[in-house]
Formats: structure tokens, C-alpha cells, sequence
């Protein structure tokens, strides 16, 4: 009975159809969509778990990431989103910027291997989350740490705070 039962499951299965999105798709700044992709990436640092499902034109990319730190006065670049960080230092400069009430932007490192390089190349720093404010590159989530217990990340998110604040009224 269950070999009849499984039998006629897997033909079943087998008769239906499956369709394949060839679209590329691209991440952005502010985006909360996931979005996956059948091609796989052969970036040596990236568990199978953690490959990357998006591509961005990899010869814009250092314009892209010079971009996103002039725009943004609190750019992360991190595993995941801020929404549903995928590693555990992501997660806490998240939640210890989340703290001052700043705009955050934030782009995912694993939808793009080169995009990883790319942020690498520009801060000369090879660990992520990576984190800019106001243009000028910070460090890692040990140092959003380290700056927030001494009080030294509240002095330097004092304008962003203060022009978010304003802008909002």
C-alpha cells in the first residue's frame, strides 16, 4: 500500500511543470524582498549556505559602493539586512546603531561575491559587517561595540540624529 501510495506521488510530481525566472535581479539599499537564483558562486570564503543570489554590473561596483557612503550618513554593508541579519556580528551593529534612532541603509554582501570584494578594495578591510558614517569608514561591529560603551558613537551620530530629527518635522 505505502510503495502504491509513493508510486503514484512521484508520478504525479513528475507530471507537473516547473518554470525557471531567467530575469537578473538586483538588490538596492532599502529592499526587504528576498530573492533567490539558481546560479551559484565559487568565492572560497562563502559557505554553501551563504552563496550569493543576486549580481550587480561588477565594473560599477566600486562607483556603487563610493555612492552608497556619500548618500547614506549610516551605510552598513553586512550579512543579510537589517530587518533579518544572517550573522550574529551583523546583528549586533544593527541592533547597537538601531539604538540611536539613525537612518540606516544597508546593503546585502552575500547576493554578490564581487560586490564583498568590491567593499573590501574601497575600506582596505577584510571582516564584515562594515560600517560608514558620514563618509568616513568606522570598522566592524567590535568597534560600534567598543565606541557605543564609551559614549563616543552617541558624539558621533549627534548630526545624523539631529538631521533626522529635523527632517522629520
Amino acid at each position: 500500500m505505502a510503495r502504491s501510495l509513493s508510486a503514484a506521488l512521484f508520478q504525479r510530481l513528475a507530471g507537473l511543470q516547473s518554470t525557471r525566472v531567467s530575469t537578473p535581479v538586483y538588490g538596492s539599499v532599502h529592499q526587504n524582498v528576498m530573492k533567490f537564483s539558481t546560479t551559484l558562486s565559487n568565492d572560497p570564503d562563502t559557505h554553501d549556505d551563504f552563496r550569493p543570489t543576486t549580481k550587480v554590473e561588477s565594473s560599477s561596483l566600486p562607483d556603487l559602493v563610493e555612492q552608497d557612503i556619500k548618500e547614506n550618513p549610516v551605510m552598513i554593508y553586512m550579512k543579510g539586512m537589517p530587518d533579518l541579519p544572517r550573522c550574529g556580528f551583523s546583528s549586533l551593529a544593527v541592533r547597537v546603531l538601531k539604538e540611536y534612532n539613525v537612518p540606516l541603509s544597508a546593503r546585502n554582501i552575500l547576493e554578490d561575491p564581487e560586490l564583498k570584494n568590491a567593499v573590501k578594495a574601497h575600506s582596505n578591510w577584510p571582516t564584515f559587517p562594515q560600517i560608514f558614517i558620514n563618509g568616513e569608514f568606522i570598522g566592524g561591529s567590535d568597534i560600534i561595540l567598543t565606541m557605543h560603551q564609551s559614549g563616543e558613537l552617541k558624539e558621533k551620530l549627534k548630526d545624523t540624529v539631529s538631521n533626522k530629527d529635523k527632517s522629520a518635522s
